[in-house]
């Protein structure tokens, strides 16, 4: 477990970033935080010693959230991101993460783009209804989402490509993204301990980092609470954006 005080100084900012996240902040701000950690520790070790914390925060975020959530959506994406899990952990070896980050960037970049233009660019006011469920869709992106998840810590951008289209009320699309994660996060801890990224050492240091956790997840929720559809949406999308972009950054190697 690491003694010196500077690995506290990057990984509890990190663990607040991640815990503003989870309770329905944006996923930005948990792939700001993974970076902030990777500064003290090596990224698998950094992405380690966050798991337990990201199950940890699962389950308060799951207590905050439980009235809410779309079962349609959980339905028809759940088993192509279990699926998806699977085949990253065949074939991690094979794969290189950073291109997925880039591909999986540059479409992000592409679909946040693509809203702000039609909703605050020189046709903007046109009212675009909400997509209904398309159990195709759902499946690639759910399976891309499960994917990108194990691989390379990238699955909420494949998941918001298809979630936020169908404009669910806000604490509806928290709730939603809430159970999809928890579920996720949950089944990567079996290939995690077959690769042997969580040992006692990092157990050891994710369980110092927990206290920090219940209260950036519950700081989250609250504000998500209190944001209005017309507030709600556009910063999910820009958040989206900020992820997106620090996701490609990364593949790219700059």
């Amino acid at each position: 477990m690491p003694q010196d005080l500077s690995f506290y100084y990057a990984a509890v900012p990190a663990v607040l970033l991640v815990g503003l996240a989870k309770g329905g902040m944006g996923d930005a701000l948990s792939l700001i935080g993974l970076p902030i950690l990777a500064l003290v520790v090596s990224p698998v070790q950094a992405a380690a010693i966050l798991l337990p914390i990201l199950v940890f925060m699962d389950m308060i975020s799951l207590v905050v959230w439980r009235k809410h959530g779309d079962n349609a959506t959980l339905t028809i994406m759940l088993p192509g991101a279990i699926a998806g899990i699977a085949l990253g952990w065949a074939t991690s070896a094979l794969v290189p993460g950073n291109v997925l980050r880039v591909v999986i960037g540059a479409v992000t970049i592409l679909f946040c783009l693509r809203y702000f233009w039609n909703n605050f660019g020189p046709g903007a006011g046109k009212t675009t209804p909400p997509h209904g469920q398309r159990p195709l869709l759902a499946t690639m992106w759910g399976t891309l989402s499960g994917y990108g998840s194990f691989v390379a810590h990238a699955g909420g951008a494949p998941f918001q490509i298809y979630a936020l289209p169908l404009q669910l009320p806000p604490r509806e699309y928290t709730g939603t993204s809430v159970r999809f994660f928890a579920i996720l996060n949950a089944v990567k801890l079996v290939p995690y301990f077959a690769l042997g990224q969580l040992d006692t050492q990092n157990l050891a240091t994710s369980a110092t980092l927990l206290p920090f956790a219940p209260l950036a997840t519950i700081a989250g929720a609250w504000c998500v609470r209190r944001m209005k559809p017309t507030i709600f949406y556009p910063f999910i999308y820009a958040m989206a954006l900020i992820a997106a972009i620090l996701i490609a950054r990364e593949g790219l190697g700059f």
